[in-house]
């Protein structure tokens, strides 16, 4: 298991790895034994390996739970993660979109997605129920998940991250742990969904979207960024569209200097 096997699986089906669908396989199997660690993964936990790859983190996963989804996209790799799988009874691969494929049930989720699939992947797993994912993303991309206040990578996703889930940094994996090597360095990050958020949202679905759209103009202020939105979200004309952004807190602020619970305070004075 590791670098060699990958290079004869490779050579053997004649694959190569994909740089559009972010097809750099890890390689360092010692990562295996943390990644169940910080999942605290028990006989009972179904798990969730989205971006199995060859499979050797689910044949891993398989003699340490009840049940393994896995979940490749390339129908090439996916056809080598099958034949990798065969006679794990508690395995089930699916062939497809992770985002669009219907999975069976799962309570956890353990992965090395590519890195393509990132910010998709997380928002996805934040509207579900789980109970933790651990995976293995670029080190840029938890940076943005984490970020301060007001400092660059602040965004949208941030903001809605905090309100959704505890985000845990939990340790380094360095770029030789994949082949081919990627150009960043990647991490290991926990996502564990808040049993009561730390801040009360009306409308999930407004405070998102609200959010979202706030960012795409991060260094106005609320007062003129506002107005285009309720102009576009509740149809009503320039003039009282104006009026509803000037009458609602923070309006002399920008978006990133907005702290997650001054969102959820905005989106709810917006959505009543």
């Amino acid at each position: 298991m590791g670098l060699e096997e990958t290079k004869h699986i490779l050579r053997r089906f004649r694959i190569v790895p994909n740089k559009l669908l972010g097809q750099n396989f890890m390689v360092e199997p010692s990562v295996f034994p943390k990644l169940c660690e910080y999942a605290c993964l028990g006989k009972e936990d179904v798990v969730l390996d989205a971006g199995a790859g060859f499979g050797f983190l689910t044949r891993f996963l398989a003699y340490r739970c009840k049940a393994v989804v896995a979940v490749e996209k390339d129908p090439c790799v996916a056809l080598v993660l099958r034949k990798q799988v065969q006679g794990y009874v508690n395995v089930t691969v699916v062939q497809g979109d992770v985002l669009k494929a219907e999975l069976p049930a799962f309570n956890k989720v353990i992965a090395v997605p590519p890195y393509y699939l990132s910010s998709r992947l997380v928002v996805w797993l934040l509207q579900r129920q789980t109970d933790c994912s651990v995976l293995i993303l670029q080190k840029e991309f938890v940076d943005r998940l984490l970020a301060p206040v007001g400092t660059e990578n602040y965004g949208w996703l941030t903001v809605v991250a905090f309100h959704d889930a505890q985000v845990e940094l939990l340790d380094a994996v360095p770029k030789t742990g994949f082949y081919p090597q990627p150009p960043v360095d990647s991490v290991i990050v926990r996502l564990t969904p808040w049993k009561a958020a730390p801040f009360e949202v009306k409308d999930a679905e407004f405070f998102n979207l609200l959010v979202r759209w706030l960012f795409t103009q991060r260094n106005r202020q609320l007062s003129n960024s506002l107005a285009s939105f309720v102009r576009s979200k509740f149809k009503v004309g320039k003039k009282e569209a104006e009026k509803l952004a000037r009458d609602v807190p923070f309006v002399n602020r920008r978006a990133r200097e907005l702290s997650p619970g001054e969102f959820g305070e905005l989106a709810n004075v917006l959505a009543k």
